[in-house]
């Protein structure tokens, strides 16, 4: 049973995700957060599995709020997914940096949702491409290489730089692989050596990682 906390301030969205959840037999809804402030404290009571935080909330938002959850000892298996209203949430790679597994577009279907929960819940990271190319366009122009995050891609081959640039721009193992003509597996293997090597905790914070090193350009 997959074990989801609710982080919004708006009641209509909150009932509508729980009407949601309720209907599937894997998941249940342990607990639902007006603030910030309240949804850290009911991970830290309820040790749900998956937080759907909002990022715009009343007392603390829901970039501090993750951020807290992730420097919370025992709750190093919490996992959050980053709700974002596309245009107007250019925060989501301060999410991902403070430690959010995924983020998914307010307007994602059902279908779509109940995905992203499972997928999140099973430790992989959820990045929706059509954001995710936004925000190659909003922050490489604006952010410098870090010239001692550059330095950790030293560790790397070229093939697994290659491999974390297309991470960074939101590309599927398979899409990675018809990229550079290897199989989805032998991709899958690159992201896995990657992510142990920069000790990243999941393919979310390969693409912090891409950004903050100039890797992915627009």
């Amino acid at each position: 049973m997959i074990r989801v906390l609710l982080a919004d301030d708006e009641q209509l969205v909150r009932s509508g995700f729980r009407l949601l959840l309720d209907t599937e037999d894997d998941l249940v809804v342990v607990g639902e957060a007006t603030t910030g402030a309240e949804a850290v404290e009911l991970a830290r009571t309820t040790r749900p599995d998956v937080v759907l935080m909002d990022i715009r909330m009343p007392r603390l938002d829901g970039i501090e709020a993750t951020r807290r959850i992730a420097a919370t000892n025992g709750l190093d298996q919490v996992r959050v997914l980053i709700l974002t209203t596309y245009d107007t949430d250019a925060y989501v790679f301060e999410a991902l940096a403070a430690g959010a597994s995924g983020f998914l577009l307010k307007d994602a279907g059902p279908a779509e949702l109940l995905h992203a929960i499972r997928v999140v819940a099973a430790g992989e990271a959820l990045l929706a491409p059509r954001v995710t190319r936004r925000l190659i366009g909003q922050f490489t122009a604006r952010r410098a290489a870090d010239k001692a995050a550059e330095q950790r891609l030293a560790v790397l081959t070229q093939r697994e730089r290659e491999v974390l640039a297309l991470v960074g721009k939101g590309m599927s193992n398979a899409e990675i692989g018809a990229e550079l003509f290897l199989s989805p597996a032998t991709a899958r293997t690159h992201v896995s050596r990657a992510m142990v090597k920069l000790g990243a905790r999941d393919r979310a914070q390969l693409v912090v990682i891409a950004f903050r090193t100039g890797l992915v350009t627009p």
